[in-house]
């Protein structure tokens, strides 16, 4: 039985070019197009392989799967100190931590 596809595909519409794109993102520049999302997916997938193989042949490094990664849960981010200070209110009006509120509001 052949393994899973390991990366992401996301797949648009394009007016320009009247065929579904599917794209891999975590492949930089790796894409396909069909004439259904399926037919595009298809394509996409084979248009991986030649990404890897060549980039295997030129020694470039190859992006590990982001389902494959292993995150923290933890980020940093920066914000304008007034944006803070708004989420930080409605964060104690809705007796919530700053950090609960805004994981729902990013989660929505």
């Amino acid at each position: 039985m052949a393994e899973p596809f390991p990366y992401r595909i996301v797949i648009r519409w394009s007016d320009e070019d009247s065929s579904y794109i599917a794209e891999v993102p975590e492949l930089p520049g790796c894409m396909a197009d069909g004439p259904t999302p399926e037919a595009a997916t298809k394509e996409a997938k084979k248009a991986a392989q030649l990404w890897i193989e060549v980039a295997k042949k030129e020694k470039r490094e190859i992006p590990e799967p982001i389902d494959k990664r292993r995150y923290s849960g933890k980020f940093v981010v920066r914000v304008p100190p007034e944006l803070h200070r708004e989420l930080d209110f409605e964060a104690k009006s809705q007796k919530v931590s700053l950090n609960r509120l805004v994981t729902l509001k990013l989660a929505s």
